[in-house]
């Protein structure tokens, strides 16, 4: 019974090694420039779209951010979705303050797509120019040269979809720090997967692609009345090996407040979980390999432990010289310390969502988290199959 755990511990050792040395390596080491002036290569118009319900004071915050981005041919164009917190008023007396901006307002909920579905769409459908950068009221732009770095990567040929990245602020509480971890996480899988020609979602706070390829697809036409998935789902559906390029440079980052209490955050994180169910069947296996080792790996490690301890307090000290122990224990050292380094220096190049010092925490409670939301699924479909 100890050879099938010390194997399977080694096993799921080797997989994680394997992921952090030749998966995430290629994004904590990859060459990151800043963005160019706009006027050093062919300028192609943009248009930013913001969709909105109810966000009159972030769209207050926002919109002069967005006006004011150092880039020579864009529009703003902001979807009011049936907003009644005056956001109509604001944004008609904007229009005519600020620069480039548009606004387009939704009075009347459809039946046949979700609200922002709906808004997403008309929004490329009116927009002025061919290429879309997509943000949310909430976010911030980390500079004035965002836009001319996300537009940045589509001067590579054949490129039509640019993922970007988006960080959440950092406040105090243990919930936070989780969803900072997540977040991280979650940006460090579909960043390298992308950078392996495996891209398999993006996060619509900070997402520019062509509007062709969006029209070539259908829009959201197979998961309309998805809740979510108008950025994820998109990207898993238009990628492909050649299309997706990446930006990285702090400067084409956006920024957002997140959620503030265990309920809104798990509200959130089930419509992900309900989104994530239809992605490709080899992206749900690439994610479920690299998420089983990386829980496996705490998992066996503690069963392991508790083994060790009853050999020390059994007298059983000759059995710790074991080949198989010695080799996976050392493994799980190496596995910690790049861990530990690889996933830390990409935590500073995407904003340092998490401080160096605290990646080995992170490590451990993503394992625990990622854990318990498995055995959350597992129970939650076993109630839904009524006993049977």
């Amino acid at each position: 019974m100890i050879l099938i755990l010390l194997a399977s511990w080694l096993f799921v050792l080797v997989v994680q090694l394997f992921c952090l040395l030749f998966l995430f390596s290629r994004l904590a080491f990859r060459p990151v420039s800043a963005p160019k002036s706009a006027t050093v290569a062919p300028v192609m118009g943009v248009t930013v779209v913001v969709c909105a319900h109810n966000e009159h004071d972030n769209l207050y915050a926002l919109l002069p951010l967005l006006t004011a981005q150092n880039y020579p041919l864009y529009e703003v164009l902001v979807m009011d979705d049936r907003s009644t917190d005056l956001s109509d008023v604001l944004l008609e007396e904007m229009v005519h303050l600020l620069p480039n901006l548009r606004t387009i307002r939704i009075d009347v909920e459809p039946d046949h797509v979700t609200p922002k579905k709906y808004a997403l769409t008309i929004a490329l459908k009116k927009a002025l120019y061919p290429t879309v950068l997509l943000t949310d009221a909430d976010c911030r732009p980390a500079s004035d040269a965002w836009l001319t770095g996300m537009v940045e990567p589509l001067q590579q040929p054949g490129t039509e979809i640019v993922l970007g990245v988006s960080p959440y602020e950092r406040k105090p509480g243990f919930l936070n720090f989780l969803i900072r971890s997540e977040t991280l996480f979650t940006a460090v899988q579909y960043l390298s997967l992308a950078l392996v020609g495996r891209a398999y979602m993006g996060v619509g706070r900070n997402l520019l692609y062509r509007r062709e390829v969006f029209f070539r697809h259908k829009g959201f036409y197979s998961h309309m009345r998805v809740w979510g998935g108008d950025d994820d789902l998109f990207v898993n559906e238009a990628a492909t090996p050649h299309n997706v390029a990446v930006s990285l440079h702090p400067d084409t980052f956006t920024t957002s407040a997140p959620k503030e209490t265990w309920a809104d955050w798990q509200r959130q994180k089930q419509r992900h979980l309900a989104v994530g169910k239809r992605y490709k069947a080899v992206d749900k296996a690439w994610l479920g390999i690299i998420t089983a080792s990386h829980v496996l790996t705490w998992v066996l490690g503690l069963a392991v432990g508790f083994y060790v301890l009853y050999l020390v307090l059994s007298g059983q000290t000759m059995a710790l010289l074991n080949p198989l122990l010695l080799t996976a224990t050392g493994l799980f050292v190496v596995r910690f310390g790049l861990f530990w380094g690889i996933i830390g220096r990409i935590s500073n190049r995407l904003g340092k969502q998490i401080g160096s010092f605290a990646i080995p925490l992170t490590d451990l409670t993503l394992a625990i988290y990622y854990c318990l939301s498995s055995l959350r699924v597992a129970l939650t479909w076993r109630r839904k199959q009524g006993g049977w």
